[in-house]
């Protein structure tokens, strides 16, 4: 009976991995067809044209994928500075309303995009804040903070409070500390957490829209492609650019948690 339910699970596995990667293995296959507007499967067949079409031939792609670059890194900049510093303080703190407070921090990741890109939208028109890159940067940091300052507060929860003591007894200021006590003890954290909110930031989509203005992040490009397609392999091309970008931040954070956790057991 055991071995069953184990066959059974393993079975249930695969088909859920299967629902969730089949469409990604559909769009890296459709990057290579030689069919330019219609998807015919199987692919009439194989060509590397469309490869080289986006590198030349579309210059169009450029400015959204630099800018989404752009963004996604400030934005993870901001992340790493206040994610860190709220998790430092709401680590050891106690104070009457910590839990709501970090509550609020959490917020913006756990409610759906259309709500913080409408609530950002209008927080900026009542600013007076013209759309731009800046108000793109500040959106996504809303949510990748999220994801460093989760990352950090569980790291400072299992830094024992009695080597920063130690450290300030002997002499060391503030900085002494956080740079040679603290930020080692953080650094995978860190990292992991600024990969993650990277990736998240690159293919955003849904609160890019109500940030945006009339600038174009690659994923809002992408999307544009879908409505009025000019070449759509050329489209699944960027397609996978997009899935290497967020795919190597997301493992690279995955292998540095798990080194972690091996090291402290």
């Amino acid at each position: 009976m055991r071995s069953e339910a184990g066959w059974g699970l393993k079975l249930a596995a695969g088909a859920g991995i299967a629902f969730l990667h089949l469409p990604l293995a559909l769009i890296v296959l459709y990057a290579f067809t030689t069919e330019e507007k219609s998807f015919q499967f199987p692919p009439p067949g194989l060509t590397l044209h469309w490869f080289s079409a986006a590198w030349f031939d579309r210059p169009d792609i450029w400015p959204p994928l630099w800018l989404s670059l752009r963004v996604a890194a400030i934005a993870t900049a901001f992340a790493l500075v206040f994610g860190t510093l709220a998790a430092a303080a709401l680590s050891r703190a106690r104070f009457f309303g910590k839990d709501q407070l970090s509550l609020l921090f959490i917020l913006p990741i756990a409610l759906p995009g259309i709500i913080t890109g409408i609530a950002l939208r209008s927080a900026f028109d009542i600013m007076n804040l013209p759309f731009s890159t800046l108000t793109i940067i500040l959106g996504h940091a809303t949510f990748c903070i999220v994801v460093v300052y989760n990352n950090a507060l569980a790291r400072f929860r299992r830094l024992s409070p009695s080597m920063v003591e130690a450290s300030m007894d002997l002499g060391a200021n503030s900085f002494q500390t956080f740079r040679h006590i603290v930020l080692p003890q953080i650094a995978s954290a860190l990292l992991a957490g600024g990969m993650l909110a990277f990736a998240l930031s690159f293919d955003e989509v849904i609160v890019t829209t109500f940030t945006a203005g009339q600038q174009s992040t690659l994923p809002i490009w992408m999307l544009q492609e879908l409505i009025r397609p000019r070449q759509r392999p050329v489209t699944n091309v960027v397609a996978i650019i997009v899935i290497a970008v967020t795919f190597l931040p997301i493992l690279a954070a995955y292998y540095f948690t798990r080194q972690d956790e091996h090291r402290q057991g």
